[in-house]
């Protein structure tokens, strides 16, 4: 299997099974309900882990919590950590409503502040960062590899956390000393505060997955500062860290990057009550995870007709697939885990069980479980079949308009009727 990597702009190619695959993968900032952007990385690395795990690999998924940031300090002043609790409830309870069940590690920030603690002392100690009124900062200019996986140069980068007394305006916090107002802070060897962004990330992946892991992902936007500065602190102690960097494509609503910051927000939990999960699962897989992907009606409104494709196959009689047409749709996963021409595959079958399988993989095994109408929807299509058979049509109308008016939708086939829920 291939899988394309930020860091050498060019495919990997994974162990052979059973590996192990250790996956890591950045989670939400906890300060309000998570937007179906910020679901795209969870989804795919669920979707990733469930491929590995067919195909015989031994698979270890860890997704992390922020709870500890700026955005919340700054959405909840006096009771942030009240707000972290809640938003990481939401965003259990939100994609948890996704089907796919959860990884096998979900770290919070705020478990592991001593192994933060820890490997910001390693740095001090090694010369790659320094304490300054409290605050502790990397020293941008002692890593020769800077910038190599956002591709920036290093002497072009900007500064990301102002202050005039820092050894050098590129620098990044490793440690902020407690401002007032901020009611949430942890004891350290430079006083009250609390650990910066980037580093949480470097402790909480290497204490679940260990200094050297085979994949780092999440969304394109984490590239540069985040997941430049995750690599600089972890490879700065001589840790490898991760091997492969898997940055997915932003969704976008209109012609905007769906971001929280700038209001044009769709939360996954709304998306999921107007759409439901299977809708809304589709739509993911009809884009390639490294492409943009338009959050529109129309895209989702198509995703929904794949969807009833897909059941339409289940309810018409099972036809053998083709030979050879597992190993097709198993291809397209293995090349760079292409879901686009993976469905486009899947949608030839009418093999029940090969379309189940596949399904299964995406968590949409529920499109092959037909509901069945109650007895008295039934019979009214019978009625209208017999009043079909004998020309009364007028009658026949009638009976379908009850029908519908029931929930469910008569279609016309070669086996008489098929009843089908309204969606």
């Amino acid at each position: 299997m291939r899988l394309s990597d930020t860091l050498t702009r060019g495919p990997a190619e994974l162990p052979d099974p059973p590996g192990p695959m250790r996956i890591y993968s950045c989670g939400p900032t906890v300060y309000q309900r998570i937007h179906v952007g910020n679901a795209v990385p969870f989804v795919f690395a669920m979707w990733l882990r469930r491929w590995l795990q067919r195909t015989g690999y031994e698979v270890q998924l860890a997704i992390n919590i922020t709870d500890i940031n700026d955005k919340i300090y700054e959405a909840a002043p006096g009771a942030s950590a009240e707000l972290a609790r809640n938003a990481t409830e939401w965003y259990l309870e939100d994609t948890s409503g996704l089907g796919l069940g959860r990884p096998d590690f979900e770290p919070r920030a705020t478990e592991t502040v001593p192994e933060q603690i820890a490997m910001i002392e390693q740095l001090i100690e090694a010369g790659f960062a320094y304490e300054v009124d409290g605050d502790v900062y990397y020293r941008v200019s002692r890593f020769a590899e800077y910038g190599r996986l956002s591709g920036q140069r290093p002497d072009k980068v900007e500064e990301q956390e102002p202050n005039p007394r820092k050894e050098d305006a590129r620098d990044f916090a490793l440690w902020k000393a407690n401002k007032p107002g901020e009611d949430t802070w942890w004891d350290s060897p430079w006083g009250h505060g609390r650990p910066g962004w980037h580093i949480e990330c470097s402790a909480m992946s290497e204490k679940h997955l260990g200094i050297e892991f085979e994949v780092h992902g999440g969304g394109l936007d984490l590239v540069f500062p985040h997941h430049e500065n995750e690599l600089a602190q972890s490879r700065a102690l001589g840790h490898r860290f991760a091997k492969i960097w898997m940055h997915n494509g932003m969704l976008r609503l209109g012609d905007a990057e769906m971001h929280k910051s700038l209001g044009n927000v769709v939360t996954l939990q709304n998306a999921l009550a107007t759409w439901g999960r299977e809708t809304l699962l589709l739509f993911y897989a009809t884009g390639h995870w490294r492409k943009p992907l338009d959050f529109t009606d129309e895209t989702l409104a198509s995703a929904a007709a794949r969807a009833e494709g897909f059941r339409d196959v289940f309810r018409s009689p099972s036809q053998p697939a083709p030979e050879g047409s597992w190993e097709r749709f198993a291809a397209a996963l293995d090349d760079d885990f292409n879901t686009p021409e993976a469905l486009a595959v899947a949608h030839e079958w009418r093999d029940h069980a090969l379309l189940r399988r596949a399904l299964e993989i995406f968590g949409l095994e529920s499109l092959g479980e037909l509901p069945e109408a109650p007895p008295e929807v039934v019979e009214l299509a019978r009625e209208r079949a017999r009043a079909r058979a004998e020309r009364r049509f007028d009658d026949a109308d009638e009976l379908r308009r009850g029908i519908e008016q029931a929930g469910w939708i008569v279609r016309d086939s070669d086996a008489e009727f098929q009843l089908v829920p309204r969606s």
